[in-house]
């Protein structure tokens, strides 16, 4: 199995305001750190190094998040092993406040991205979409979207950002609250970084 060390980037912090459900049960920050730390959890079981780019509750700004990951990276290289980084969030359709009818997962890569981050783009998609959570919106070819994104421009190891359906549809918010939505999402993330490492042996 290869030497890998997979970097878990969860987002937002408890003082980013308006990351939540129109209805205030689903807190963007609190959903991604707890799928995080479930993540680490999996992957830590199964042998897999594994760190959390941002333990904290509070917000660390993208350059403190580029320059944690530049450090572990170097310092993995340095212990001969490689590095991927993969950043927890939840999409949303509007700033309004209100529900929406869009819905559905994603994964986006940098528009300079390498063929690694978009390799483990395209496996997290076909793992999202075997469990149904493709949702209605209009799919690449490739099965990933490009976008600018300084935790994917800036940092130094193949990297993807995981935009988990919406937390201004009511549907999604449902099925993300759910023990079985966290198993799931935790799972496909778990699944497609065990086929990353067979794929780039």
């Amino acid at each position: 199995m290869k030497n890998l060390l997979v970097i878990i980037d969860n987002g937002h912090g408890v003082n980013t305001k308006g990351k939540c459900s129109p209805d205030k049960r689903l807190l963007e920050w609190e959903w991604t750190r707890e799928i995080a730390c479930m993540l680490y959890k999996q992957l830590i079981l199964n042998g897999i190094d594994s760190i959390l780019l941002v333990p904290e509750d509070k917000t660390i700004s993208l350059g403190e998040r580029v320059k944690r990951e530049k450090n572990i990276t170097r310092q993995a290289e340095q212990a001969g092993k490689e590095t991927c980084l993969i950043s927890i969030h939840i999409d949303a359709a509007g700033k309004d406040g209100k529900w929406k009818t869009a819905r559905g997962w994603s994964v986006r890569v940098s528009p300079e991205s390498s063929e690694n981050s978009k390799k483990l783009a395209q496996l997290l998609y076909a793992e999202a979409e075997a469990r149904g959570l493709q949702g209605d919106r209009y799919v690449p070819k490739e099965k990933y979207w490009i976008g600018d994104y300084t935790i994917l421009n800036d940092t130094s190891c193949p990297a993807v950002l995981t935009e988990n359906l919406f937390q201004d549809n009511k549907e999604d918010v449902e099925y993300l609250l759910s023990e079985k939505g966290k198993m799931e999402i935790v799972d496909l993330h778990f699944e497609a970084i065990m086929k990353y490492i067979q794929k780039t042996n």
